[in-house]
């Protein structure tokens, strides 16, 4: 997994990513702290978050409508960010 593809991976894990389903706007966006769309997602981790879809480690919810739907983590997204990241650190 290259640095941007673990890099959009954490986006997505940590709530950051929507996706805008409407017919001459579709695409990522970032999520605001209210879960609102807070921009556009840079076109480079757009396709690096199709590539993750792709491989079956995000998922994308169907929605009517023009909505903004959370992009998720699959359990084998998971399972890739388990290999790399380091559990955190505790202190004593």
């Amino acid at each position: 997994m290259t640095r941007n593809e673990l890099n959009a991976l954490r986006h997505v894990a940590a709530g950051m990513v929507l996706f805008h389903n409407g017919l001459c706007a579709a695409g990522y966006r970032w999520s605001a702290p209210d879960g609102s769309s807070a921009g556009q997602v840079p076109q480079w981790e757009c396709e690096v978050l199709d590539l993750l879809e792709r491989r079956r480690l995000v998922t994308i919810r169907p929605a009517v409508g023009a909505r903004d739907v959370p992009v998720q983590v699959t359990a084998a997204g998971r399972a890739a960010l388990s290999t790399v990241d380091d559990p955190p650190l505790v202190a004593a």
